[in-house]
């Protein structure tokens, strides 16, 4: 059945606590137009992977390019998937939500970027615009409010740079603007889960883009119906980003409190997921992070997404290695032990 929220939990529909543990498949986003990897294997069998590594869930961006006309999806063997052939982006989105929940998998969806070739720091370009992003919202919301397989809708991937929070400044104040557009998705889809990320600068304290989470614990999200929102960080290693908390004298033991006071203290109030977190696995300062990070989001029994199912993230590598078809085993061996059973709709 469908999931809720109560209080700080993410709760099925008996009301029981429960956790989206899972995956980014990414694809949709870009100029292919499709997830990634189906010049190499069946999008069942993908699925199928996903499934029995234990995942639970799968976050799919997109982008709202994804919806023009013009945008038809490639890199798609017909070997492979001989029956995509042929199908729009919206129409795939469909199919692979219809086949994730034939399997027992959640899907979240998440607006990765306005246009196929960028992401954005706000969440309208001159290109697509503030009542576009809205538009498309509520054109997938009254398209999958009967489905509870899609369990959650991330309003905008990383706002960051000019990004505020609280200000009121209507360009570009993201705590107003997920506001709107979670209104307006509530409006058709009274059931529906908010996921909203951070900022990047929150008062001079620069963090990973959409991961500043600060504003949110004096000036939280407040939608016209209250136990909507799931707040979503994004944390990353040192191989991304050289941030000064990495070379402190006493790295890892850091670490803690600093998720604490960026964003974990928020799940005292309201769910959080962490929407994206990886990496390549190949230093120790990463590895150490990456161990901090899971025995964190285990110890306080938060949601995850880990970036990515892909070999193709050039920053962090994937779950699969280039064949599509090999399992970073070193990677998993991180993530099972903090992975949630499967939630299938009933």
């Amino acid at each position: 059945g469908r999931l809720r929220i109560a209080g700080a939990q993410i709760v099925d529909e008996r009301g029981a606590p429960v956790r989206l543990t899972g995956v980014n498949w990414f694809g949709f986003e870009t100029a292919t137009y499709a997830p990634h990897g189906l010049d190499q294997r069946p999008m069942t069998a993908l699925l199928d992977q996903v499934q029995r590594l234990g995942f639970n869930v799968i976050r799919v961006p997109f982008s709202n390019q994804l919806f023009d006309a013009g945008s038809k999806p490639n890199m798609i063997s017909a070997a492979h998937n001989p029956d995509l052939a042929g199908k729009t982006g919206l129409e795939l989105l469909d199919l692979l939500i219809t086949r994730a929940g034939e399997r027992g998998l959640r899907i979240i969806l998440d607006r990765h970027r306005p246009s196929s070739d960028a992401q954005a720091p706000l969440w309208y370009t001159p290109a697509y615009d503030e009542a576009r992003w809205i538009a498309d919202w509520v054109m997938l919301a009254r398209r999958y409010a009967a489905n509870p397989t899609v369990v959650a809708f991330d309003l905008h991937n990383e706002p960051h740079a000019e990004a505020t929070w609280g200000d009121g400044n209507r360009a570009t104040d993201w705590r107003l603007a997920a506001q709107r557009a979670g209104n307006a998705i509530l409006a058709v889809h009274p059931d529906a889960l908010l996921i909203v990320q951070g900022v990047e600068v929150i008062a001079n304290q620069f963090y990973w883009w959409g991961g500043n989470l600060r504003g949110a614990m004096t000036a939280p999200i407040e939608l016209s119906a209250a136990n909507h929102v799931i707040y979503s960080p994004h944390e990353y290693p040192a191989s991304l980003y050289a941030q000064p908390w990495f070379s402190a004298p006493d790295y890892p033991a850091n670490l803690p409190a600093l998720w604490d006071a960026t964003w974990g203290n928020l799940a005292a109030t309201a769910p959080v997921l962490v929407g994206e977190f990886g990496t390549k696995l190949e230093t120790d300062v990463d590895r150490v992070w990456l161990d901090a990070l899971t025995r964190y989001l285990g110890g306080r029994g938060l949601s995850f997404t880990f970036w990515s199912l892909n070999p193709d993230s050039g920053d962090t590598g994937g779950i699969l290695a280039d064949d599509w078809v090999t399992v970073n085993e070193a990677k998993m061996q991180y993530l099972r032990p903090i992975l949630a059973p499967l939630l299938p709709v009933r």
